[in-house]
């Protein structure tokens, strides 16, 4: 979906992102506004996460967003998804019709305790909000930054600056599960499950080698034909052969074909751009010394075992 979905046209993206500010923005202030409004902006969350689940892979993300839209939605509204067993169900909907005609029972010592420590964590979250809020307001905003010792609250943004059409650290000849690398493979869906080694090789991407220095681990091991590393790929070019010698890594921006185009035709999925070389080429001996220098096992050294 995300394939075609790209490639709409112009005032389709100009729907998504409307709707994108009015879901995230604006929606969220109807769970103040009654029963009805709040099941209303339950449900909009609750289809717009499945249409980021569809067109994206944003791992289990989106699955835990659902999460808490969840609770929108009252027992009377959710009851036809559970069986009535030892009269549980009848129970609360009698609870809650008291509680709708004002014959609420006077609360208990428990009822008041728990009241009162809620309160206490919101007013607790608020404060902690500010800096969170003032940042967010900001021209100078940042990212993935806690403001507290406990990090309680804090900012959170995967994309925070990203590139619309994907840069990509592609190794040759090795090819990642999900990853784009392969012209002519069809983009996967894998949510929500998380392959860590492809998001991280797209983080990588935006930032140099030597701010990603775990790359050059990994290349490392590659040239061991280290098994748990080659069990994160899809594809070792080297399985059942010699030990590759060495290895390099080099920068594509990758972006959807069109389609209908002669590329299109042809099989491809995928267009890329060589961008130039990620990081130069490395054997094994060249890099002992900046394996040693990080107290990394270096793959012709056997770790000792005590």
């Amino acid at each position: 979906m995300s394939y075609y979905m790209h490639r709409s046209p112009w005032w389709f993206h100009r729907f998504e992102t409307l709707s994108n500010h009015l879901i995230e923005l604006v929606l969220p202030l109807a769970t103040f506004l009654g029963r009805r409004m709040c099941m209303f902006n339950g449900a909009a969350q609750i289809l717009f996460q499945v249409m980021l689940i569809i067109s994206g892979n944003l791992s289990f993300l989106n699955w835990l967003t659902i999460v808490p839209s969840l609770a929108c939605f009252d027992d009377a509204s959710l009851g036809f998804l559970f069986a009535s067993r030892g009269g549980a169900k009848k129970a609360v909907l009698e609870i809650q019709a008291e509680d709708t005609a004002g014959r609420t029972p006077k609360p208990t010592r428990g009822m008041l305790v728990r009241r009162l420590v809620n309160i206490s964590l919101g007013i607790l979250i608020g404060y902690l909000s500010v800096p969170v809020v003032m940042n967010l307001l900001s021209s100078r905003q940042m990212m993935n930054t806690s403001f507290d010792p406990l990090r309680i609250v804090n900012t959170y943004g995967a994309f925070g600056s990203s590139d619309p059409q994907d840069p990509s650290a592609v190794w040759e000849e090795y090819q990642f599960v999900c990853k784009p690398g392969d012209l002519y493979r069809r983009p996967c869906l894998i949510s929500p499950y998380h392959y860590r080694l492809d998001w991280l090789m797209w983080f990588a991407a935006f930032q140099t080698y030597e701010q990603s220095e775990w790359v050059i681990h990994i290349a490392g091991r590659l040239m061991s034909n280290d098994t748990t590393v080659l069990s994160l790929l899809d594809h070792n070019p080297f399985q059942g052969r010699e030990n590759p010698r060495w290895v390099r890594g080099e920068h594509y921006r990758y972006k959807f074909s069109t389609p209908g185009s002669a590329s299109a035709a042809q099989g491809k999925w995928w267009l890329r751009k060589r961008i130039g070389a990620y990081f130069p080429a490395v054997n094994l001996e060249g890099l002992r010394g900046y394996f040693q220098s990080r107290n990394w096992p270096h793959p012709h050294i056997p770790t000792r075992r005590e």
